[in-house]
């Protein structure tokens, strides 16, 4: 079995060939230019090492992973729209480089391009791939809608969180592995089995960003530490400490929200997550949906060799400090 550092450098090299019309150039440019900013890559390596998982090269589930990339890829364009964001991965977002229109066009022919690389795939296996594919595609759309939503809710509960995230961010690494076992032709329960790890892998990613946000090494993060802070986003921990919090506790959260020193919001809510014991909450939370994730690939019937490069990617992504 390959290692997941040989699949990605393959992968990498897909990526990079994959070929865009040269006109019209406002079209295309965006897209050759959003698929070089690069990325951890780690949805369509997923699809690889869910196929690897049952014995099936990650070479063979190769076009399905690109999909998820692309996806994954046009997701993001349309979210930097919505989200009025200047940067993506430090870099500037299409509708920044470009503008709007040509930033909505561009992400929906991104969308069209998945489904072209889709049906590359065997033909016995693309029915179920483009169900799952589909399922996974509106899912996002409303993980995206919820999230947005929330901005103007004052009573978004902790299940509700759980609920968004999974479908704006976890379902897709869910959707990713169980293509990979599609490919592979593997059994329909192994084929749910590792959609669960998946899925709940993701959700716990999810939480580990909400930590990492307020909680991260400044020099290693790569950002602004406390941005979801500063821009008074529901995360997990907010309403965890909303649900742990005394009135007067209570009533120091919402003077932070409208403090305007930055620094000093930034401190004096870690400080009050601190004294709540937000962090070790929502790490014990991650923790059960990590405990989740793994009980899952431990029913599948496979050698423990063949689920060591999930384990251990799972173990990486969720003892990282950026």
């Amino acid at each position: 079995m390959q290692d997941i550092s040989k699949l990605s450098a393959f992968l990498e090299n897909e990526i990079s060939t994959f070929d865009f019309p040269s006109q019209p150039a406002n079209l295309y440019d965006p897209l050759r230019y959003f698929l070089t900013l690069g990325g951890k890559r780690m949805r369509p390596i997923l699809t690889m090492l869910g196929a690897e998982l049952f014995d099936v090269s990650g070479k063979n589930a190769v076009h399905a992973a690109i999909a998820i990339e692309i996806f994954h890829n046009f997701s993001l364009i349309h979210d930097d729209i919505m989200d009025e964001a200047p940067l993506r991965r430090k870099q500037p977002t299409v509708h920044t480089k470009w503008n709007t229109n040509i930033a909505i066009l561009s992400g929906d022919v991104l969308l069209v391009k998945a489904y072209q690389e889709i049906c590359k795939q065997e033909a016995k296996v693309l029915p179920r791939l483009l169900e799952i594919f589909n399922r996974t595609a509106i899912e996002v759309c409303e993980g995206q809608q919820l999230d947005m939503d929330f901005e103007t809710r004052n009573n978004v509960s902790i299940a509700e969180y759980i609920e968004m995230i999974r479908l704006k961010t976890s379902v897709l690494l869910g959707c990713a592995l169980e293509m990979g076992a599609v490919v592979a032709e593997a059994k329909k329960e192994d084929q749910e089995l590792i959609y669960t790890f998946g899925e709940n892998i993701g959700v716990a990613f999810q939480i580990q960003d909400d930590i990492l946000d307020l909680y991260a090494d400044p020099e290693k993060f790569g950002k602004q530490v406390g941005g979801d802070v500063l821009a008074n986003k529901k995360t997990l921990l907010l309403l965890k400490a909303y649900e742990l919090a005394n009135p007067a506790e209570i009533e120091e959260l919402n003077q932070l929200k409208i403090q305007s020193n930055q620094s000093l919001k930034i401190d004096s809510t870690r400080n009050l997550f601190d004294k709540l014991g937000i962090r070790e909450a929502a790490r014990a939370m991650m923790d059960e949906h990590y405990v989740i994730a793994l009980q899952a690939l431990e029913q599948i019937n496979v050698s423990e060799s063949n689920k060591k490069p999930l384990k251990d990617l799972a173990d990486m992504l969720l003892h990282r400090e950026i």
